[in-house]
């Protein structure tokens, strides 16, 4: 039978439910041996500050059970550097570019970013970061006050026609809250989670396996309280949600979008196996066929509790 994998996030359309998550394909032209890149749905680039960022000191990941911390700092080649040398093999691709953009210290930032992004055609969203854990200075996120992301939010919407996506924290006490803000403020999608903070500690020496000592928790492990977020915010707004965090596999894809996830981002398993979405892109297919379920947003939202 026929089965349809096209979903769209508000006027961006997607030709299947898989992107990558921020921070973990690059800016795509390192995967390019690897897979056939413009079979993805769309492509998250790594973030983007508006000036160039050598991030946080070294050691800045270390392997955990079932996960993997990082603490890179937004290590990045700023706005023009991107826009000389990575844009240009991002737009031969032919999917959609979603570049992920942070402030590096005032949230003013945000707003020349997204000024300047506008008026380049070949990118068709905005996936703004105010969820980013590893930068020095910052006592806490936006996207842990209601306020400020309402605040943010509203004003980079007033900047840009292009699609705006939501990128929340999952350290916060009620997440469903900072999604209602986001969407009353003019965002166009919600995307969750971010990373979870934590801490793994070298016993012998006594020290923090990551220099910074505090670091973004990714993986499997964390996929259980994502899914759980994804649920949340899902019941909460009326936007589509985008879910990422431990997607491994095409059943743990599934998870998120029967929770309520329009489309799912992969991360920390494209350095396991840097082929891993069009595998989830093929299977997702697969589970249609065999369930006999004509479009995959039969599938969203669809858990029976």
């Amino acid at each position: 039978m026929p089965t349809r994998l096209a979903v769209e996030i508000g006027k961006l359309k997607l030709s299947n439910p898989v992107m990558t998550a921020s921070g973990t394909f690059g800016y795509a032209e390192e995967f390019q041996d690897f897979m056939e890149l413009k079979k993805l749905g769309a492509i998250v680039t790594k973030t983007l500050t508006l000036k160039p960022r050598q991030g946080n000191a070294a050691p800045r990941t270390c392997e955990t059970p079932a996960g993997m911390l990082n603490s890179i700092g937004l290590e990045n080649p700023g706005l023009e550097i991107f826009i000389q040398d990575k844009l240009p093999f991002l737009k031969k691709i032919g999917i959609p570019i979603v570049m992920s953009i942070a402030s590096e210290e005032e949230p003013e930032e945000f707003l020349e970013l997204v000024s300047r992004i506008n008026l380049i055609p070949e990118v068709a969203a905005v996936e703004l970061n105010i969820s980013c854990p590893n930068v020095r200075g910052k006592n806490s996120l936006i996207a842990q006050d209601a306020e400020a992301t309402y605040q943010i939010v509203q004003e980079v919407r007033k900047r840009t026609d292009k699609v705006l996506i939501t990128k929340l924290s999952p350290n916060v006490t009620s997440i469903g809250e900072i999604a209602e803000s986001a969407e009353k403020a003019g965002s166009d999608a919600i995307s969750l989670i971010n990373t979870l903070g934590g801490m793994s500690i070298d016993v012998q020496q006594r020290k923090p396996k990551v220099s910074s000592g505090i670091a973004g928790l990714s993986g499997p492990a964390i996929r259980p309280v994502a899914v759980r977020m994804v649920w949340e915010v899902f019941n909460k707004v009326k936007i589509p949600v985008i879910g990422m965090g431990g997607i491994t596999d095409v059943p743990s894809a599934l998870e998120f979008i029967i929770a309520g996830a329009t489309a799912v981002s992969v991360g920390t398993a494209n350095f396991i196996n840097p082929k891993i979405s069009l595998a989830i892109v093929s299977g997702l297919k697969e589970y249609l066929v065999s369930n006999k379920i004509a479009d995959i947003q039969e599938l969203v939202g669809s858990l029976k509790i």
